[in-house]
């Protein structure tokens, strides 16, 4: 916060944190807010947000005229309400939080979730000229904390946003298990009118290589012009601010803590990429709306379900714990073709008999690789044959975390034995005839 000079000085005026003022100076002559300081960096500076969205810092000096032009009182953040850019094409923005919605908390410096979307929204006057943005303010929550629960809202809303006529919709979401919620969004919403376009950040909407304000653009972008009906997350391509690419909802992975583009296609390739004008290239194939298009939200969820990794002296009891808790279907995350512990010399290690008691318990089992690309196949090895032979489904070239969401939304549906067929059948793009690896110019080779 203010001290030492510079905050006697707006002390002394009766200047707070909120308040417009004109600060002229050697520098030139400055008016905006005045916003909270970080405790580190420049002692005497005086941070101000100008009209442009921009904040800047100011060295005090003893010169300096400083003039309040307007107080905090007067000052507030557009309402929920607002609209960007009337009479452009009409887009959905729901706000869930994360970091796209979060800034620096000035007394801790931790990062903290903003309270009101349009503080991020006023920030990037940009999407004035891109679409019309009517905003749901539907929560403020960290990714880590999102559940079932939330999915179903948030399919809801976008739902909701069709039918209110929006031709597309974008969700700010955390990035952390924004690739669960993506994969959720893809089961639970059929006849998409438009894009759903999930976006978010890798690093706060107030640092100087914030992603934020290109990723929410871009998916605007998207959002308003292009034909795609499918459910994607639009994040940076690489880590400049030339491109971002737009990534099926059922095949996308975070791969990196903190790279902006941490985001990459997995078995699949960008379906677009899109400049920080707007310009859309588009990589790959996509599903287009059909005449008539409803968007429905189909949004119940089974909970009961769980991940297990296998790995050397893993303990096949984890399955006989979930067993226990009555969970109706585990993802087994295997090694390589999918493969798991099933002929040891040491029984304890030994994985096939837990596995035949959670089917014999009328557990659905699934197993994923924990290879990043490729498929898994229950044919190859013996090891593998011995574990389909037990009942459980290899689920082709489905990323774990998919696999698991699509376990949990087929067993809320249907029985046991159609879920398992289903578990296998392509409903959202989470598997394909080919395995697909390559590049991010969408250069790919078929396995």
């Amino acid at each position: 916060m203010y001290g030492g000079k510079a905050g006697k000085a707006l002390l002394d005026i009766g200047i707070r944190v909120g308040d417009r003022i004109k600060v002229t100076s050697g520098e030139g002559s400055f008016e905006g807010v005045l916003m909270p300081k970080p405790d580190s960096g420049e002692k005497d500076a005086i941070v101000i947000k100008l009209k442009n969205g921009y904040n800047i810092g100011i060295k005090f000096t003893e010169d300096m005229k400083i003039m309040k032009v307007g107080s905090a009182e007067s000052f507030s953040f557009p309402r929920s309400s607002m609209k960007f850019g009337k009479g452009l094409p009409k887009i959905g923005l729901v706000y869930t939080g994360g970091t796209i919605g979060s800034k620096i908390d000035y007394m801790t410096g931790g990062v903290h979730m903003l309270t009101k979307p349009e503080e991020l929204l006023y920030e990037v006057g940009e999407l004035t000229e891109i679409a019309e943005v009517h905003v749901d303010d539907l929560m403020s929550v960290a990714s880590e904390d999102i559940s079932h629960v939330e999915w179903a809202m948030i399919a809801k809303a976008v739902a909701d946003a069709f039918e209110e006529g929006a031709r597309g919709v974008v969700i700010t979401h955390g990035t952390d298990t924004m690739h669960y919620t993506s994969a959720a969004l893809s089961f639970m919403l059929s006849d998409l009118q438009g894009p759903v376009v999930l976006t978010g950040a890798q690093r706060s909407s107030d640092r100087g290589s914030s992603d934020a304000f290109m990723n929410l653009i871009c998916a605007a972008s998207l959002a308003a012009r292009s034909e795609i009906a499918e459910v994607g997350i639009a994040m940076h391509m690489d880590t400049s601010d030339k491109y971002c690419g737009f990534i099926r909802g059922t095949k996308a992975r975070k791969m990196h803590t903190s790279a902006r583009d941490a985001f990459r296609p997995i078995n699949n390739r960008f379906i677009a990429r899109i400049g920080y004008s707007g310009n859309i290239e588009y990589l790959d194939g996509y599903k287009k709306a059909g005449k008539g298009a409803r968007t429905k939200a189909t949004v119940k969820f089974e909970p009961r379900i769980a991940m297990v990794k296998t790995y050397p002296n893993s303990d096949p009891g984890i399955l006989d714990y979930h067993i226990g808790k009555g969970v109706k279907g585990i993802i087994i995350e295997g090694t390589g073709l999918g493969h798991a512990p099933v002929s040891t010399k040491h029984k304890e290690y030994n994985w096939m008999d837990a596995m035949k008691r959670a089917v014999d318990a009328g557990c659905l089992l699934g197993i994923t690789s924990q290879c990043i690309n490729g498929r898994v196949n229950g044919s190859v090895y013996r090891n593998a044959r011995i574990i389909a032979d037990a009942g459980a489904v290899y689920c082709e070239d489905m990323l774990t975390e998919v696999a698991y969401v699509k376990l949990g939304f087929l067993l809320a549906h249907h029985r046991k034995e159609e879920a398992a067929r289903l578990l296998r059948v392509n409903m959202a793009g989470e598997i394909t005839d080919r395995t697909e690896t390559g590049g991010v110019d969408g250069a790919f080779d078929a396995q």
